[in-house]
């Protein structure tokens, strides 16, 4: 998993890339940041940087060799052996600890991880342990670490994974830089299902639109679910401009009946979130902002003919009364009030 691989993230990647290169990598890192974007995946890109037989120097913009005066950037080849090992966690100088059976990583699996850190290099250039999941790390684990972490061993680094950084105690953080991964676009996550995960085109950008950012959460929602919630909120947006009955025959979609009052509140929450996703992305379409800011990217059709039909004031009401609907079913008003509330306020 070269730099060059990972989706998202460039400035963060170029930054650690650029570090690299200089030989100026700090020997600590924390990556934090959101679940499922890549965070491990560039903790493996810099081990294998960093160990890589044919690594190379390349321009900042392109995969040609350096011109001079530009920012060097380092990246590994990806393919000898080397960054083979280290990709299926085989390679004697980088060690991935995660936790155990108990959910937890314990002082034990540290106090090894930092006798290996001790030695020279066995067949590479530096030591890499990463710790994934590290807010899983016991507090004695967390104290174990502290001396290493101030005092960096020779040629060793320590990368620290998180989406928890806070848990982390306060003495851990201060001695680490930290680098914070925000959310993928929908545009990267669909291009990773696709990539890495053998997804169609269109349901690559469905399951991308409903993902949140995450890789992880995309691979694990339903989204059947979420395009039947999508489904029911453009229903009732390409109605609002029509007479109160007729939009309060189209708010009964927005219930179900028979079920638990829980149940009845997680369908209407879901309709709720697509419309708010909706009406953000319709917008920012107006605003002329970059179409890749999108979360509902497969829908720019239906997006741009919202826009149209509403109108930039129309779509900034709705989006107030839907943040409001959403307000009034967290305080448990009945979600058949608050149904027939947003269909007479969405117009």
């Amino acid at each position: 998993m070269a730099f060059r691989e990972v989706v998202g993230h460039r400035r963060l990647l170029s930054l650690l890339s650029q570090a690299i290169a200089r030989e100026s990598l700090t020997p600590s890192l924390i990556l934090s940041g959101p679940e499922g974007v890549g965070k491990r995946l560039t903790a493996i890109a810099v081990a294998q940087a960093l160990n890589c037989a044919n690594r190379t120097t390349i321009d900042a913009g392109s995969s040609t060799p350096l011109d001079a005066g530009r920012s060097p950037m380092a990246d590994a080849c990806g393919v000898c052996p080397a960054c083979r090992r280290i990709a299926r966690g085989v390679h004697g100088d980088v060690q991935v600890i995660e936790p155990g059976e108990t959910g937890s990583i314990k002082i034990d699996q540290v106090r090894d991880a930092i006798e290996r850190a001790v030695y020279r290099p066995f067949e590479g250039r530096r030591r890499v342990t990463i710790i994934d999941q590290a807010d899983a790390l016991i507090p004695a684990a967390q104290s174990a670490l502290l001396k290493t972490l101030e005092e960096p061993l020779p040629a060793s680094v320590f990368i620290l994974v998180t989406s928890q950084p806070d848990t982390l105690l306060p003495t851990v953080r201060s001695r680490c830089a930290q680098l914070r991964f925000g959310r993928l676009n929908v545009a990267d996550v669909a291009v990773v299902l696709e990539r890495g995960h053998g997804y169609s085109r269109a349901d690559a950008l469905t399951a991308a639109a409903a993902s949140d950012g995450s890789v992880q959460h995309a691979l694990e929602l339903q989204a059947d679910d979420f395009v039947e919630a999508r489904g029911d909120a453009e229903d009732l947006l390409r109605v609002a401009g029509r007479d109160p009955r007729t939009r309060l025959d189209q708010a009964k979609a927005l219930l179900k009946g028979g079920g638990s009052a829980a149940a009845e509140r997680e369908y209407l929450g879901a309709r709720l979130q697509a419309l708010s996703s909706l009406l953000r992305d319709v917008g920012l379409l107006m605003s002329g902002a970059d179409a890749g800011l999108l979360a509902n990217l497969d829908r720019r059709d239906v997006l741009d003919g919202l826009g149209r039909t509403l109108g930039a004031e129309r779509v900034a009401s709705a989006f107030h009364a839907v943040t409001r609907a959403n307000d009034a079913l967290d305080r448990n008003v009945s979600p058949k009030v608050v149904a027939d509330w947003l269909a007479l306020n969405v117009h």
